[in-house]
This record gives structure tokens, C-alpha cells and sequence, in this order.
């Protein structure tokens, strides 16, 4: 496993984190629809570099 898609990988759970804790804090659905997008295009692209 590379580097770059362990990192990638490491960042998407991350901003996916980030979704779940503004999910539950109730913050506008446009931010969590940006962070959520962000956390896919991360995850997928690390997979697709394994």
C-alpha cells in the first residue's frame, strides 16, 4: 500500500468524521452535502490507488 493512498484513505474517514459530528450538531445541509463530497472523492480515490 502506497503511501498517497493511505493518506488518502486516512483523510476521507476523517472528513468523515467531520459529516457524522455536523450531522449531529445540526448544521446547515449544505455544509455536510460539501464535507460528505469531499469525504467520497478521498476514500475513492485511495481505493482506486491501492
Amino acid at each position: 500500500m502506497s503511501k498517497a493512498a493511505t493518506l488518502l484513505i486516512i483523510v476521507g474517514l476523517f472528513l468523515a468524521g467531520g459529516v457524522i459530528s455536523f450531522w449531529k450538531q445540526k448544521l446547515p445541509k449544505g455544509v455536510i452535502a460539501v464535507l460528505a463530497i469531499g469525504a467520497v472523492m478521498c476514500l475513492g480515490a485511495g481505493v482506486m490507488r491501492l
